[in-house]
């Protein structure tokens, strides 16, 4: 796109009325935003863009002419393909090191609650604490619940060092697929080790093998999904509840005119639980209606948003790129944020309003932002303090200034692992008998960030929807989902948009062909469906009609997650093309080469119309190596009746 496509009507930079609506605000009142940085930004380094641009070492920074005319090397020898991996490489530890220490910091918290050490915090899923700790060998029989926790939060932090050959999660993935890791070298065995070792074989003078620098970028990015992330995940459930279907609403007419709005933004669900809790306090509810609102309103953004809404369903403002148009609205008293995703714009933009910008992990400080360090030991307390402050900037809110643009849209999230299989009668059973039948295709993880590059969360829609027509069942998570629920496609009733086929298990199902399974950490839970379905038919998980699509990806969390998909055995679409075009080498390594050692491989392919045919392609490529013959539509009516189903899901709220 030029610079001025960026900088087009708001109907080219959105699909979405609310954000439509909240960019003409700002070009009005002469508010930047993300596309007008984009704009300002023409023309992007082009060496950058092809990943042949290095500052690894002081001798440089180098760069690498991709036309044969200038250098072909950089200052200490190194070439394109091994200057792409580098950067590759270190993309990846980026992001597996962001999700890895998500999971850290959840994990810390669960052994301190565990300890007594903590305010706000107390297991909620006993259940699963007990199944997953008899899963890691923890004993559990007479045991207390805080010596259950203690000891498996003792199993899981040896996840992080370098004591250990494989993590503790790794049995869950099939044998087959292990065995392929490991005659690879790419079997991951610390979290902390993995991403310390990329960093290490990057630095100047040290991998210099482009293919060997790439494996390795899998270990890391494996120790991510596998490890850290699934920590995440499973650590987040115990202490605040496995989700389940529930009813939740989405965009910004979430936001309430009459009502302090608080917005939770950023990845981690530590501090937005307990504000949840606090913003149902007495004291603080009489303390909002003597300034004359009628209540306090929370509403979630990115994946702090995905958490709540699974678990609690609260509402969710909107995606990764809505974040500077919620504060436009003028309707938000405070944006508490965390970490990850949270563009430092949204301090200057708040200055236009009366809008708090409130900070609270101490590694993710906001200049200009009002800093309240996150203390779990005083967890419901710091709550109370962050709801306070916004209740108190209620009274400067300029009522005619307040811009709530749209009806806020319904939606179904909460699909964990643990509710699908519930769903099915506690089997993956009745899905695989869908998928040998045909009534169901395969499944797809859609999954992933906005970029200002795409018209905000049209490849996503776009996508799900071609996919969801021809019987392909869709799995959403992180800022894909939020896109998917504005939309419509993930309510019960929008069954009716899917093909015959998925539309007859949904509507038995009482489930959306589009199920909400989490934030991106969550990724964790779309592997470990796929590594139980192959386990259950005794296949490697490369055998099964799978794909994963990264339609409209930004960051380097994305890179990692994609990365970890595809050594897991799922080949990935992307929609934007990733910084390794300088490397032809790298290119058929990553698009081809994979495949003949992992068994999947990545594609890169912006257009919806044409991912959804190659995905479609890929699955039926699939089911014909499974035995699995293609059925016609207008046959898979006949086939529908062999499918029976162990129990609907239910929705809440």
């Amino acid at each position: 796109m030029s610079a001025n496509q960026y900088s087009a009507q708001p109907g080219r930079l959105t699909v979405n009325p609310d954000a439509q609506a909240m960019i003409d605000v700002a070009r009005k009142e002469g508010i930047e935003t993300v596309w007008d940085r984009l704009a300002a930004q023409q023309p992007q380094c082009g060496y950058c863009a092809l990943g042949l641009s290095c500052r690894n070492c002081a001798m440089g920074p180098c760069r690498i002419d991709p036309f044969g005319e200038g250098p072909q090397k950089g200052v200490c020898g190194a070439d394109a393909d091994v200057i792409v991996a580098r950067n590759l490489g270190r993309t990846i530890a980026a992001g597996s090191s962001s999700h890895s220490d998500h999971g850290r910091d959840i994990l810390e918290v669960f052994a301190a609650m565990a300890r007594g050490e903590t305010s706000g915090y107390q297991v909620t899923d006993e259940d699963k604490l007990r199944r997953v700790a008899v899963e890691l060998g923890v004993a559990t029989e007479d045991r207390s619940t805080d010596e259950v926790a203690s000891d498996l939060a003792d199993v899981l932090l040896d996840d992080y060092g370098s004591r250990r050959e494989s993590l503790s999660f790794l049995h869950r993935v099939p044998e087959v697929r292990k065995a392929k890791w490991a005659e690879l070298g790419i079997t991951p065995r610390g979290i902390d080790r993995e991403n310390v070792e990329m960093m290490h074989r990057t630095h100047m003078g040290v991998d210099n093998d482009y293919v060997n620098l790439l494996l390795h970028g899998l270990r890391t990015s494996l120790s991510d999904g596998w490890g850290g992330s699934m920590i995440a995940t499973e650590l987040s459930d115990i202490m605040f509840g496995t989700p389940k279907p529930v009813m939740s609403q989405v965009n910004l007419g979430v936001l309430s005119r009459d009502q302090v709005n608080i917005a939770m933004h950023g990845h981690n669900p530590l501090l937005s639980d307990v504000i949840v809790d606090a913003a149902q306090d007495p004291e603080l509810l009489e303390l909002a209606k003597s300034y004359g609102a009628t209540g306090i309103n929370v509403v979630g953004l990115c994946c702090t948003g995905n958490e709540i809404l699974m678990r609690k369903g609260v509402p969710i403002a909107g995606n990764h790129l809505m974040q500077e148009l919620v504060l436009i609205t003028g309707a938000l008293e405070a944006m508490v944020v965390d970490y990850q995703c949270i563009m430092p714009s949204v301090v200057d933009v708040a200055k236009c309003y009366h809008t708090k910008v409130i900070s609270t992990s101490d590694k993710a400080k906001f200049p200009g932002a009002t800093h309240v360090s996150f203390d779990p030991s005083r967890g419901a307390e710091v709550a109370r303090e962050i709801v306070r402050m916004a209740v108190e900037a209620y009274p400067d809110r300029n009522q005619e200034r307040v811009r709530i643009p749209v009806e806020p849209v319904r939606m179904m999230g909460g699909f964990s692992v643990e509710a699908i299989l519930g769903a099915l009668g506690g089997t993956p059973k009745p899905l695989v008998d869908a998928i040998v039948a045909g009534t169901i295709r395969g499944a797809v993880a859609v999954v992933g960030c906005n970029n200002p590059k795409l018209p905000q969360d049209l490849e996503h829609i776009e996508l799900t929807r071609q996919l969801i027509e021809n019987d392909i069942l869709v799995l959403v998570t992180g800022c894909a989902a939020v896109a998917n629920g504005k939309a419509g496609q993930m309510l019960p009733e929008s069954a009716a948009l899917a093909g015959p086929g998925l539309r007859s298990v949904c509507e038995a199902l009482g489930i959306p062909p589009v199920l909400h399974m989490g934030s991106c950490v969550d990724n964790s839970r779309v592997i470990a469906l796929a590594a139980a379905l192959a386990g259950y038919l005794d296949v490697d998980i490369d055998q099964l009609p799978l794909a994963g699509a990264a339609p409209e990806w930004y960051s380097e969390k994305a890179v990692a997650i994609g990365a970890y998909v595809v050594a897991s055995g799922i080949t990935t679409v992307l929609g934007v093309q990733p910084p390794i075009f300088g490397s032809p080498h790298v290119v058929q390594l990553l698009a081809d080469g994979l495949d003949g050692v992992v068994g999947a491989k990545f594609a890169v392919e912006p257009d919806p119309d044409k991912a959804a045919l190659l995905i479609r392609r890929h699955i039926e490529a699939k089911r014909e190596a499974l035995g699995l013959p293609f059925v016609p539509v207008d046959e898979i009516r006949e086939a529908v009746p062999q499918v029976t189903v162990g129990g609907a899901a239910t929705a809440e709220g």
